[in-house]
């Protein structure tokens, strides 16, 4: 291993996760109806398999399309189809959506694997093909991002062949504690999932990245990596807490020393990324043959009743969810869709839970008065601080101005489509100019320009 524990740029906010952190995960009653998404991943959305008036059975295919990048949605619930409508959407604005009225009489709330697992596991029972075939009808996608369809990330291509499996255990954004209480309470389903992936993809190593200001996970897996004896070489690599330290180009940087070329993928490069959540949902699927259909959800914020971490069906409203919560202990000021660097802000609370929700924060008047996006702007001085703290090492303010001004020519000459919008650059800006907003809006208006030109 080359790496550092680290990468360039980034910052370190304010943590928050004392309020969910040692909260751990609480099973949530059956809501009386949930709104599945049929866009919840990268790539083509779905199209909807049943008709309003259906019944449908918990863990049924609702949704799919042919096409290489997607991933078929399932309904969480017994039911029937109330609707199929638009519904909203945390990045896209609207989307459409199976409204599914839940049956009182037969909805036991599902519950957690984790204790169908454990160090006798045998991931070699599966063949590669078993294991892809599995993740691909589950619908899993990568549950601590962008939602990447994960048979797309893992299946074998011998055109890119992979021998790294680096597992992301970061969680770095603040306040967000969901990984952390799955790596603590399943660990070895976590662990089960790491194996199948690694065999799916053929990758011979597998390192797991934890920062260092979790030492009871990074104590757990070490443990539990001590005891297996795979074929293949599995290492801990505690890193240094920082962020974005999660993201998948510095998580490479930090662990490997390795770049990824702007706009290239990490398989380009022999490695694959998965995040632990996204492991604990493939162990399910292949295991159980139990699809994506629930996800840990840490809700959070000084506004909120009961901040924890909860098992909650995908399709759930974040209304209901708050109130199955004890509702609010004072006004939220702001309902964010995620963590305060790069959750969207969400002023209806019907959205519904996605499989990438992994959080729900809930700040007060006071925490944005006190937030410095909340400020008021002023005039860029040229300081430079955006520059240094971008880890993609970009200039913000000169993508933002040439979106500001119209020019997205000239954003584009700058890499814009390169920014993560991990936030990093509006949180040092002394001017309080929200520069990763000004680079959603260019890339937001170029993807429209395109569909317009297509």
């Amino acid at each position: 291993m080359a790496g550092t524990g680290s990468f360039l740029g980034g910052v370190h906010p304010p943590e928050g996760k004392q309020y969910s952190e040692h909260q751990a995960i609480e099973v949530v009653p059956t809501p009386k109806q949930v709104m599945v998404l049929l866009s919840q991943h990268l790539g083509k959305p779905c199209e909807p398999k049943v008709a309003k008036k259906d019944k449908v059975t918990a863990g049924q295919m609702i949704g799919s399309v042919e096409a290489f990048v997607s991933a078929p949605v399932h309904s969480p619930v017994n039911g029937t189809v109330k609707d199929i409508t638009l519904a909203p959407h945390p990045v896209i604005g609207r989307t459409m959506a199976i409204a599914i009225d839940t049956d009182p009489a037969d909805n036991t709330p599902k519950r957690p694997a984790a204790e169908r697992f454990g160090r006798d596991f045998r991931p070699e029972q599966y063949t590669a093909q078993q294991i892809c075939e599995a993740i691909a009808q589950g619908g899993l996608v990568g549950m601590g991002g962008a939602g990447f369809p994960t048979r797309v990330k893992v299946e074998p291509n011998p055109a890119m062949p992979k021998d790294t499996l680096v597992i992301n255990g970061c969680e770095c954004e603040p306040f967000i504690t969901c990984d952390y209480r799955v790596m603590l309470e399943w660990t070895w389903q976590v662990m089960a999932g790491i194996r199948l992936a690694a065999r799916a993809s053929g990758c011979s190593k597998v390192l797991i990245g934890i920062e260092v200001n979790k030492p009871d996970a990074i104590r757990v897996f070490e443990q539990a990596a001590a005891e297996l004896k795979d074929a293949f070489k599995m290492q801990v690599v505690p890193l240094r807490t920082k962020y974005p330290q999660g993201g998948e180009r510095q998580l490479i940087t930090s662990i490997l020393g390795k770049q990824v070329a702007t706009g290239g993928i990490p398989p380009a490069i022999g490695i694959c990324v998965l995040n632990v959540a996204t492991c604990a949902a493939i162990a399910e699927a292949v295991v159980l043959n139990q699809p994506l259909t629930h996800r840990v959800v840490t809700v959070t914020g000084r506004a909120i009743a009961r901040p924890g971490n909860y098992y909650v069906p995908v399709g759930m409203s974040v209304a209901d969810l708050i109130e199955h919560c004890g509702g609010l202990t004072e006004t939220a000021a702001k309902v964010i869709f995620g963590g305060p660097m790069m959750g969207p802000a969400i002023a209806d609370l019907s959205q519904p839970i996605t499989k990438t929700s992994g959080a729900v924060t809930l700040l007060t008047a006071e925490d944005v008065t006190r937030a410095k996006f909340e400020k008021r702007q002023t005039a860029c001085i040229r300081c430079g601080r955006c520059l240094a703290a971008c880890p993609e090492h970009l200039n913000p303010t000169r993508i933002a101005h040439a979106i500001k001004y119209g020019r997205l020519d000239v954003a584009e000459n700058y890499y814009m489509a390169a920014c993560i919008e991990c936030g990093c650059c509006s949180y040092v800006c002394p001017a309080n100019i929200e520069l990763t907003g000004y680079i959603k809006t260019g890339k937001l208006q170029k993807a429209r320009a395109a569909k317009k030109l297509g």
